[in-house]
């Protein structure tokens, strides 16, 4: 609790002493206003083998339906800001009727969104049953003011954090799957934010997530968030300190990014004070661009250590069990891999200025076990984006790619290739 004390007045040093004035001395202007969105349809057609737990339940495929659509609002005055995103979601699958706390990086959810944890509850349901339902939610809501040096915002609103580009260890607000394809928008938080910019050109942000405890319903200290963290130059070189008391665990971490030629080194390293000890986690990758049959190629081979994952492949209902730290994290939503150790490759080539394709392995370095992941990007017109992926899940039975084992005899957790489709119009 003192921990959480101290970082919170770290965390007020961020905001601003005093209201400053225009140094033009203008009149207020009048409101600036902006209103757009998107709206997207995807189809997931999932195969599940026949040792796969959910075959039983799912047969050989199954596929799913959802129709999301985000309206934006903004608007700023002088140095005040509002932000306003409501969001639908629309969804006919054949997963929903199935529980969504398997373990596993595969299990189909039964969950779309919730706020379960959240500070504010602005997420409804509406016509659920086992293969439809319906979402209303507000995925950011928050006022803001900004002075010339420092940016103040409170409500729901979202972060990101860290170095890493396909693992992220000091990104702990809601970070991407590592195999997601839309990486848009990231879930919003409830927080107060405050960065303070430096005329060195470094800047100080600081964040207080509230949250609320699942099970009792109550905002307490130990499922909230504060964190510090400092953006800072050495010549054309970037470093972050980060500092934070994440649902009671403190977290500590290191990053940054080197130019090395035409190429780029960044790295992250997070130490977290837990219940099992002291654990370490961190991630070093290598970007680098250049032209490949007159193609524009942009590519990046990438390293991550998981101090919390499974060490030996011990993927066994019974051995998850014995690490209360890991499956707390994948629970939050805050890790999605079992193991220690992995390796990511990826390119991104530009077959057109309109097309562009995107391979990527994440590959299991303990099991062995590997996800290859093919995808596609097309824009068909201005404000109208298809994008396409193939998922193909590779490794033995047992293994975490391949399937972990499930608590009825021979059969798995597991996923066979599958299909990501999606439309997207934006306006």
């Amino acid at each position: 609790m003192k921990r959480f004390y101290v970082l919170l007045s770290l965390c007020l040093l961020t905001l601003p002493c005093r209201a400053e004035t225009a140094a033009t001395g203008a009149a207020p202007t009048g409101v600036d206003w902006f209103v757009g969105g998107h709206a997207k349809y995807r189809l997931v057609y999932q195969t599940w083998p026949g040792d796969s737990l959910f075959h039983e339940a799912l047969g050989s495929s199954s596929d799913s339906h959802f129709l999301e659509a985000r309206l934006k609002l903004a608007a700023d005055r002088d140095r005040w800001d509002f932000g306003a995103d409501y969001q639908f979601i629309g969804a006919h699958a054949d997963t929903l009727g199935l529980p969504g706390d398997l373990p596993g990086p595969f299990w189909p959810s039964g969950d779309i969104a919730s706020d379960e944890r959240r500070w504010w509850n602005l997420t409804y349901r509406v016509g659920d049953d086992d293969r439809t339902s319906f979402v209303h939610r507000l995925d950011r809501l928050h006022v803001g003011y900004t002075t010339a040096h420092t940016v103040v915002r409170f409500g729901r609103q979202a972060i990101s954090w860290g170095n890493g580009l396909v693992f992220t260890p000091m990104d702990v607000f809601n970070p991407f799957d590592p195999a997601a394809v839309d990486t848009e928008y990231k879930s919003g938080d409830d927080m107060l934010y405050g960065q303070h910019l430096f005329d060195n050109g470094g800047d100080l942000q600081g964040v207080a997530v509230v949250r609320r405890n699942p099970v009792s319903g109550k905002v307490t200290s130990d499922q909230s968030s504060l964190a510090v963290k400092y953006h800072g130059f050495v010549g054309l070189n970037e470093y972050d300190l980060l500092a934070a008391e994440h649902y009671g665990d403190l977290l500590i971490g290191l990053g940054g990014n080197v130019a090395l030629g035409g190429a780029i080194l960044r790295g992250d390293l997070t130490w977290t004070e837990s219940e099992p000890g002291d654990v370490l986690s961190g991630v070093v990758s290598l970007s680098y661009s250049w032209a490949w049959g007159g193609k524009n190629v942009s590519g990046l081979l990438e390293f991550y250590h998981n101090g919390f994952g499974q060490r030996d492949g011990a993927y066994a209902p019974a051995d998850l069990l014995r690490n209360p730290a890991l499956l707390q994290r994948l629970e939050r939503g805050e890790l999605y891999t079992l193991a220690r150790n992995y390796l990511a490759a990826s390119a991104t080539v530009e077959i057109t200025p309109l097309f562009l394709l995107t391979p990527t392995f994440l590959v299991n370095l303990e099991d062995p076990s590997a996800l290859g992941q093919l995808v596609a990007q097309y824009d068909l017109r201005q404000d109208l984006l298809f994008t396409c992926a193939i998922n193909l899940p590779i490794g033995p039975p047992g293994s975490e790619y391949g399937g972990v084992e499930s608590p009825v005899d021979d059969r798995y957790f597991s996923a066979g290739p599958s299909l990501f489709a999606q439309l997207a119009l934006y306006f």
